[in-house]
């Protein structure tokens, strides 16, 4: 479990993981100012948010694969690859990305609306209330299992009136690149049938951190929106 008394190590760990989502925080507001808009793939708009990660914040490593995706594409899993699609005036887009800031991972992702649909205004506010809400449960009882919180994220999806759109609801991360077991796709995720406990150390014997992800979907509108963040640092 967590130690009550976290070491110098430890708390520079927590602190490197929170730096590298806040310059992730930077890079994403200059990603909506400048970048997103309609007229453009969303294969062009990867590549020009590469090259602003590149130019502005040295960026030179995702630890996943850059995930742009809008309108039907938002509804696919993140292991597909949907056909590229030209982003519309009237549009939601989902942006996700894992850039490494100096040997540290952040995962971030975030939710946008052109235009004044309600519907997709209405999915991409919920994002971060439910996430706050689901942050919250954890809290109550931070070494709860991965299967509790999953389960947990899709009963608050389902109480603001949406299907939770993946199955996970996160993963850890850390420092680049993070703890893997090959071929399991749930010791280290916040997923069905994950019956460890959150709080338990990782295989070097640190605190594991992790991320939360809340993906909703409106199935009946063919549009779905995602929001994930740093669950373990404040």
């Amino acid at each position: 479990m967590a130690p009550d008394n976290p070491s110098a190590e430890e708390i520079e760990r927590a602190s490197q993981l929170l730096n590298a989502q806040e310059k992730a925080i930077a890079l994403f507001e200059e990603i909506e100012s400048t970048l997103i808009r309609p007229g453009i793939t969303e294969k062009t708009l990867n590549a020009e948010i590469y090259q602003l990660g590149l130019d502005r914040y040295g960026i030179k490593t995702h630890w996943h694969k850059r995930v742009i995706r809008s309108g039907p594409n938002t509804l696919s899993p993140f292991a597909e690859n949907p056909p590229d699609r030209v982003i519309q005036e009237d549009d939601i887009l989902v942006v996700d990305l894992g850039p490494v800031f100096e040997a540290w991972e952040a995962d971030f992702g975030r939710t946008f609306v052109l235009g004044n649909d309600p519907h997709k205004l209405k999915l991409r506010d919920a994002l971060e209330p439910i996430w706050d809400i689901v942050k919250a449960r954890y809290r109550e009882n931070p070494d709860m299992s991965g299967d509790e919180l999953y389960n947990i994220s899709c009963e608050v999806a389902k109480e603001w009136g949406f299907d939770f759109g993946a199955d996970i609801a996160g993963h850890i991360v850390g420092s680049f690149p993070h703890e893997r077991i090959p071929r399991n796709k749930i010791a280290l995720y916040i997923t069905k049938d994950n019956n460890d406990s959150m709080g338990l150390a990782g295989s070097d014997g640190f605190r594991r951190h992790w991320i939360l992800e809340i993906h909703l979907h409106d199935r009946e509108r063919g549009f779905g929106g995602f929001f994930e963040k740093l669950l373990t640092v404040d």
